[in-house]
């Protein structure tokens, strides 16, 4: 279903605008179901496109794994009803003919498929000579060389416009979240593609309604450019993801409680505040630099008496009093458990390796 150059633009200008809302149910269930949402979330004001799964990759079998092409025309019936561009997840070439076949105007890339390089390829193919915007969301694990190749596998298919989705990871041990964030991972993608959309998913990586709210802010706090969230007419009764999802009406609430914030300001007071700022951080960074060179030092002397007696490189007791006296001392300077942790494993992975060199030599 070839779309016209005039609905192409009109696609373009949706996916340039900032902030850029995409909502709708985790899955197409029926066709009243997807119309009423689309319906309702045209209403709020508060939404530029419609999201819909589907297809359902679902960990186990059994589970809803969607309603299948039959649900495309229900989106195209709910777009022109409301004037929303319709944004679905695709996973091998056959989704991806079939989505295009029926006018699906921006596809997704999901976690589970992110993952799999043959995956991607193949829905890369399916795209090469396509005029579609594409996202793509992390892969579950932490992985950014496999997010990277991803984007890479897609842009070598021509595709001009790509945007990532960030939804969090899969990890030991979370609680808190169903996927962690691990902001840093995401913060680093935006850093080696600061030019490319960036959008944040709170209901895949809270897993539940109440954390919606703190994570969207925090998102746009850290200049994502919007979000993808998952709303349904009746959330508690939905055929797959019931906690993470709210109605239209608390969508379209949520967006509005949403504190949007300024990536720069045209102030010559403020920017001489901020220069004098950073100038302080840039010369603490420098000191902190030559204290950690420093410390390497010692440690390479401590690493040519352990090898000269041979002894183990890893000292477990010293190392836990090492930590211990840190997270003493790190919460008396108001710094986090987490930070402490973070920062002595790697100055002390850094250690490892000056003593392994000193030890091998």
């Amino acid at each position: 279903m070839e779309q016209t150059i005039e609905q192409k633009q009109n696609i373009l200008d949706v996916w340039n605008k900032r902030p850029l809302i995409i909502s709708g149910p985790c899955s197409a269930e029926t066709e009243e179901q997807v119309i009423a949402t689309a319906t309702r979330l045209a209403a709020t004001g508060k939404v530029d496109m419609l999201r819909a799964g589907i297809w359902k990759p679902r960990t186990r079998p059994g589970s809803f794994e969607g309603v299948g092409t039959k649900g495309l025309p229900w989106l195209q019936k709910a777009k022109a009803l409301t004037g929303l561009p319709v944004c679905v997840e695709v996973a091998t070439g056959k989704q991806v003919e079939d989505a295009l076949h029926f006018g699906v105007d921006v596809l997704w890339i999901g976690a589970r498929t992110t993952v799999n390089p043959f995956s991607v390829q193949d829905v890369a193919d399916a795209l090469r000579g396509a005029d579609v915007p594409v996202l793509i969301k992390n892969p579950i694990n932490p992985d950014l060389e496999l997010w990277i190749g991803a984007l890479e596998r897609v842009g070598k298919a021509g595709i001009k416009n790509i945007g990532l989705i960030h939804r969090g990871f899969s990890s030991y041990g979370n609680t808190e979240y169903r996927n962690a964030p691990m902001w840093h991972l995401a913060i680093e993608m935006k850093r080696r593609y600061p030019d490319m959309l960036m959008i944040n998913d709170p209901s895949h990586i809270c897993g539940n309604r109440h954390m919606l709210q703190d994570v969207a802010q925090k998102a746009i706090d850290l200049d994502y450019d919007g979000l993808i969230i998952e709303s349904h007419i009746d959330p508690d009764n939905a055929w797959s993801d019931a906690k993470q999802q709210i109605t239209p009406e608390a969508l379209g609430e949520m967006i509005g409680n949403i504190l949007w914030r300024r990536e720069d300001v045209a102030s010559e007071e403020y920017h001489a505040a901020l220069e004098k700022l950073r100038q302080q951080i840039n010369h603490l960074d420098d000191e902190l630099m030559q204290i950690i060179g420093q410390r390497m030092k010692v440690a390479e002397k401590i690493g040519t008496y352990k090898k000269e007696n041979n002894i183990t490189i890893l000292q477990t007791n010293r190392w836990n009093s090492i930590l211990e006296r840190a997270f003493a001392k790190g919460e008396k300077l108001g710094l986090s458990k987490e930070f402490i942790t973070k920062y002595f494993d790697a100055v002390h992975m850094e250690s490892i390796n000056h003593q392994n060199k000193i030890m091998n030599s």
